[in-house]
């Protein structure tokens, strides 16, 4: 009797494990081009037979196959070579032997029936993205590290049509301003895979350190690569004793980045380096004072990130302390050809990005040198001055066999056509840059900057802006007025003077590098808010399972104050639907049990502070939120 109630037991857990997995949604980032839904499941066996193309070479493909089907799940993998679809594998890699106009290089199509998957795909590329919408179809434990049992493991039967609505897709790691190390670099990598990323923009050097080595330049990494310790946090660091000991940074060797940069293409992610000059150059002067304009000042060091420029000028920043290369100096050049030369022989891709953001004129304004530079270039302006090093340097790069592109300030002084512009103060200069017959990566802060808070400053590490999910969710890298065809694409930038770790990098970066992905993939008519937000959900679970960090910031309510005559009110505002939210003013923590927001709340006069929880289902979702009363008053919009 006892041996029956235990099978059927187990065999009601096993119908309940199998209706939980027949419930779960599709969730798949990005979106598709296409996407029909048949009746009925694919259920993975205990052994997965995977054919691939015989002309696929690359051994990546198998180890990612291998990889995710034989840890989670516990399944053994065998592959086969076949060019033959009418097989009996279980998964089916296919190279099209007709390339398929309508999904390109990049694109795939994914068919899964009764017995089988097939993915087909122009090139590898394709094969690789296919795989990984595969993935997302299936339960969220196949991210885990572990394997994972009770798991049913299998895939709605689905025929999937996808391609990518623009070609330039990436992401931007600044490790000037914090060090990262080779394996977190291939961490942050390969969460890009999944998302069909398909560029890295790796801002190599900036005022707080330069992480490459130039063995022609060893002082680069020798002096610029450390600094002082930071004391204090972001917009308020303490100023560094000269003499205090420079013990943090780091660089890469020449062999790493090499290494990044295979392990980034196998995944089909070019790297895009970054070496930002003439401005935020401290570092370099640090390490070579004679190509200031300045060099004997002694104020030449890495820095910490403490103020050195004065931006309340309410356009370019002046600058207190010396950090832009002199334009007038040939040594300038000759520093800047054996920097390139070596960067363009490293990396393969075809543009060198040189920065050429906030450079003050300070000092420029300063140097005779500069005077007459300009005297003899029949320069007028510093844009021109600063458009004048920008071509020089331009030249270097174009007789290494690259191309240049720059943040949008190189506009102001005239740029040759050549030249690639990347949009980040707003979409309006990638517009014009177009529309001049320029390549534009869309960039704009006000939608794919990272960096920037994602929730109340309550809840995040203070920065000096914020960047709500839905905002992000609404980047268009094609704005109407710009000229589709000279559109590479767009990327979200991650800054990180306030970013200490690859945990934090992490959680800056996701779920906004969902909306952004599917921005950039997805075309514009698939997108849905409401959708996406679902979606979303689906894989903060499956970031749990690979242990990703994430923020929980959409469940967090806006916060905004007003004041009418003495008395201050407070709105909050759900970013989700689905939300309630709990408050208090005594001091307590709130719970469901009290009183439901529903209208701007009037803030007590012998309030101290207000708590904020959000709830679903009856149940706590969102992060509790205690902001000091006074701290609300300065609110006041």
């Amino acid at each position: 009797m006892k041996k029956t109630i235990l099978l059927i037991s187990m065999f009601v857990f096993a119908l309940l494990i199998f209706a939980q997995q027949a419930e779960r949604k599709i969730s798949i980032i990005p979106e598709p081009v296409s996407m029909v839904k048949k009746g009925g499941h694919f259920v993975f066996p205990d052994q997965v037979v995977v054919s691939i193309s015989q002309a696929e070479k690359s051994n990546y493909l198998k180890n990612l196959v291998e990889e995710r089907f034989s840890t989670a799940p516990g399944k053994r993998v065998v592959f086969v070579n076949s060019d033959n679809s009418d097989n009996n594998a279980d998964i089916v890699l296919l190279l099209n032997p007709i390339e398929n106009n309508q999904i390109g290089d990049e694109g795939y199509t994914l068919q899964v029936t009764s017995d089988k998957v097939t993915i087909h795909a122009n090139k590898s590329e394709g094969l690789i993205y296919g795989l990984q919408t595969l993935f997302q179809l299936l339960p969220p434990q196949i991210e885990s590290n572990k394997k994972e049992d009770n798991v049913s493991w299998q895939v709605p039967q689905i025929e999937i049509v996808d391609y990518p609505r623009v070609g330039w897709r990436g992401l931007m790691l600044d490790v000037s301003r914090h060090f990262f190390t080779v394996d977190e670099v291939k961490k942050y990598i390969d969460n890009m895979v999944k998302y069909k990323f398909n560029m890295f923009h790796w801002h190599l050097t900036d005022d707080e350190g330069w992480r490459i080595e130039i063995k022609s330049l060893p002082k680069l990494t020798e002096v610029g690569a450390w600094r002082t310790e930071q004391i204090g946090w972001f917009g308020d660091f303490e100023q560094p004793d000269k003499d205090a000991p420079k013990n943090y940074g780091g660089f890469y060797t020449q062999d790493e980045i090499r290494d990044v940069i295979n392990y980034a293409l196998e995944r089909n992610i070019q790297i895009m380096p970054e070496i930002d000059v003439p401005g935020h150059s401290s570092a370099v002067l640090a390490a070579y004072p004679e190509l200031a304009c300045f060099p004997e000042s002694g104020d030449h060091f890495v820095r910490t990130g403490a103020t050195f420029l004065d931006w309340n000028t309410g356009g370019r920043p002046e600058a207190i302390y010396e950090n832009t290369l002199n334009p007038a100096n040939d040594k300038v050049y000759e520093f800047m050809d054996k920097v390139i030369t070596e960067v363009a022989a490293l990396f393969p891709f075809e543009y060198i990005h040189t920065g050429g953001d906030e450079a003050p004129y300070t000092f420029w304004e300063k140097s005779s040198d500069v005077k007459e530079l300009m005297e003899r270039e029949n320069l007028n302006t510093m844009a021109e001055v600063q458009s004048y090093f920008g071509k020089r340097v331009e030249q270097i790069i174009l007789s290494k066999n690259k191309k240049m592109m720059g943040w949008d300030e190189i506009l102001e002084g005239g740029i040759t056509p050549t030249t690639g512009l990347m949009s980040w103060r707003g979409v309006e200069y990638g517009i014009e840059a177009s529309n001049s017959g320029h390549m534009v990566v869309m960039s704009p802060t006000n939608y794919v900057y990272i960096d920037y808070m994602q929730g109340d400053i309550a809840t995040e590490p203070r920065v000096y802006a914020s960047l709500r999910l839905n905002q992000t969710y609404k980047f268009d890298p094609i704005p109407e007025g710009a000229n589709e065809d000279y559109i590479l694409g767009g990327q979200a930038n991650l800054w990180t003077e306030q970013v200490y770790n690859i945990r934090q990098a992490e959680y800056m970066t996701w779920p906004r590098g969902f909306a952004v992905a599917e921005s950039l993939w997805s075309p514009k008519a698939n997108k849905d808010w409401d959708n996406f937000v679902a979606k979303t959900e689906n894989h903060f679970n499956r970031f749990d399972y690979a242990k990703i960090k994430y923020s929980p910031a959409i469940y967090d309510p806006i916060v905004t104050v007003t004041k009418k005559g003495e008395d201050y009110y407070v709105a909050l505002d759900p970013e989700i639907k689905g939300l309630e939210i709990y408050t208090s003013f005594d001091a307590s923590t709130p719970d469901n049990f009290y009183p439901k927001y529903t209208e701007p709340q009037l803030i007590p006069r012998d309030a101290g502070i207000m708590r904020i929880i959000t709830y679903r289902d009856d149940k706590p979702i969102g992060r509790l939120m205690s902001i000091q009363v006074d701290d609300l008053k300065k609110r006041v919009r």
